[in-house]
């Protein structure tokens, strides 16, 4: 009887634990910061990103679109893209992947082989699931290095997530209600059963002395006291039903289920964007980090190989853009709602903002100068272990058309400016 309440009282505890954990309050938190700064600056640089929706209610889809260049520096501390998932990165399953596409093509499996130094493009819709105001990002996860997470935007959510419905018609015809809650009596029923068998079998044994006499009939040597004939029966009976379970479970999921689908493990293939015609080329010279003034400074060469006249509008790292006020065109590529935290107060200074012409070559220093550089956490170079910063370059021509090229090489980091 002691060891039925000892057990009662270890169901209740992990009732109550699981009550409170039901009730904890949602935790809000920018899981990119925690990632090193060579991982954000020097394998996926996200651009063009854009989410349909800032509020939805519960049911409601929102499509986040956008692209992303594997950055041609690609860390040694990091795993080739060899293996790649495209998802979506959010505080827990608050949104359902209702489609997710890599350049097109369906991204329900992992991609290979993608391509350092190109730029892919993508696509996913997702079903609002729970009321919450939610950091939404893109992701892709790399295979033996994990996650690398794109930039995010606050997504409000109302409604009432019992309203949540996932209904859709499989492949059989079969109409499914809600996707949620489909099988899920059948999964319960069975663990149930499965539970009560095992709960018996322990109590059976737990309901006499278990360590102290049991340990000193070995040391006598008397294992026969261990069991009895009874608890031979019963064994045998536990394992005949346990047997004929199984099996009769086997063939009701058959009749019942005739067409399943096994787990996917294959891989998918697509190549990536088209390869733009390179109009100019940069000659990495040094960088700086000025740990007081927030700034990182950068100076590089730049020689226009175009047959128009171009302008530097921006520079973006770590999904951080510094944007170049002085152009038309660089303002104009920032959408009216992208996350304003992530878009630099100060822009980007270029110490000659003139036109770089045909044939020209430029050196040119930038200052991008910004809080958010301590904000993200990108200001460890001294502990990296790759103490270099890498980004995107996007120059505009006359009629306003982007062309972006990739930048970076060493950074250290200064405490006062030079």
């Amino acid at each position: 009887m002691a060891a039925i309440v000892r057990a009662w009282k270890l169901v209740l505890s992990m009732i109550v634990l699981g009550a409170l954990a039901a009730e904890a309050l949602p935790v809000f938190a920018h899981g990119e910061r925690a990632q090193e700064p060579y991982l954000r600056t020097r394998t996926a640089h996200w651009y063009d990103v854009t989410w349909s929706a800032d509020k939805l209610s519960v049911n409601q889809e929102i499509v986040v679109t956008g692209k992303f260049r594997l950055y041609s520096d690609w860390p040694d501390a990091v795993q080739l893209p060899e293996t790649v998932f495209v998802s979506n990165a959010t505080p827990g399953p608050v949104f359902a992947r209702v489609d997710s596409y890599l350049n097109g093509v369906p991204a329900r499996q992992s991609f290979r082989d993608l391509e350092v130094g190109r730029d892919y493009e993508y696509k996913m819709v997702l079903r609002a699931r729970i009321p919450g105001r939610y950091h939404v990002h893109p992701m892709i996860a790399i295979k033996g290095s994990g996650p690398l997470v794109g930039p995010g935007r606050w997504i409000n959510v109302g409604g009432t997530a019992d309203d949540f419905n996932y209904s859709l018609t499989a492949i059989s015809g079969e109409k499914i209600d809600d996707l949620e809650t489909w099988g899920v009596s059948a999964a319960l029923t069975w663990h149930s059963i499965w539970l009560v068998i095992a709960a018996a079998w322990i109590l059976w044994w737990v309901r006499r002395p278990l360590l102290i006499p049991r340990y000193l009939a070995l040391k006598k040597e008397r294992e026969d006291l261990l069991t009895t004939d009874t608890d031979i029966k019963l064994g045998i009976v536990v394992l005949v039903v346990a047997v004929g379970l199984a099996f009769y479970g086997y063939n009701w999921a058959q009749s019942k289920y005739p067409r399943t689908v096994p787990l996917q493990a294959g891989t998918m293939y697509t190549p990536p964007l088209p390869v733009q015609s390179p109009v100019v080329k940069i000659r990495f010279q040094e960088a700086k980090y000025d740990v007081p003034g927030r700034s990182m400074r950068m100076v590089m060469d730049v020689t226009n190989i175009s047959d128009k006249p171009l302008r530097l509008g921006e520079f973006a790292t770590a999904s951080i853009r510094f944007v170049n006020h002085q152009l038309p065109a660089a303002k104009a590529n920032v959408a009216a709602n992208y996350p304003a935290e992530l878009v630099a107060r100060n822009g980007l200074g270029i110490s000659d903002d003139s036109e770089i012409k045909p044939g020209e070559t430029k050196q040119i220093a930038i200052d991008a100068t910004d809080a958010a550089w301590e904000i993200e956490r990108l200001t460890s170079f001294l502990t990296d272990v790759d103490s270099k910063v890498g980004g995107l370059l996007f120059f505009f021509d006359p009629e306003g058309r982007r062309h972006i090229a990739e930048v970076g090489g060493p950074i250290l980091p200064v405490f006062k400016k030079s």
